[in-house]
């Protein structure tokens, strides 16, 4: 089946097998492998990317139903060598360790902030929810995400409650 997908902006037309998942054709036909394969069940969320600005498992979806959709990818976040908000709190704020979950963590946070920069704790942790990190214990992926809001408002995101545990 012919699909045409916009991702990062730029629109894809390709021939799929029907039965071709979402994150297979992002990793394997446009090769932007930054989306990670992890449980294939939809729990982990290390394939979460923003489709049509809904965040959603591409382990969960197939191709096909992506038609005529827009994706964005954590290849699209950043502007060129400028990291988004969200990936400089990662890196600022120590919200990452092994990295595997940091793909899909990022794109549910980046979709939260899009809806509403200035998320309380709860909402920053409903807003991961889907997503399972093994290593950090989520607590300065929390922090990143309240540093990134700080920083979409125009506020210094050091003033912000981003106190930075190692």
């Amino acid at each position: 089946m012919e699909v045409s997908i916009t991702v990062n902006g730029t629109k894809h037309s390709s021939e799929v097998e029907p039965r071709l998942l979402l994150v297979h054709y992002l990793r394997e036909v446009l090769a932007l492998t930054g989306t990670h394969v992890g449980c294939d069940t939809g729990y982990c969320g290390a394939c979460t990317v923003i489709l049509d600005g809904d965040p959603i498992k591409s382990c969960t979806m197939l191709a096909v139903q992506a038609d005529g959709s827009e994706i964005r990818t954590i290849e699209g976040v950043a502007n060129g060598d400028e990291l988004h908000p969200v990936q400089e709190g990662f890196w600022e704020c120590h919200g990452l360790q092994c990295g595997f979950c940091t793909p899909g963590m990022i794109m549910s946070s980046v979709a939260l902030l899009e809806r509403d920069n200035n998320p309380s704790e709860t909402e920053i942790r409903h807003g991961i929810e889907g997503n399972l990190c093994r290593c950090t214990g989520y607590h300065n992926i929390v922090k990143s995400v309240e540093y990134a809001g700080a920083k979409m408002r125009g506020e210094d995101p050091k003033g912000a409650s981003s106190e930075v545990t190692s």
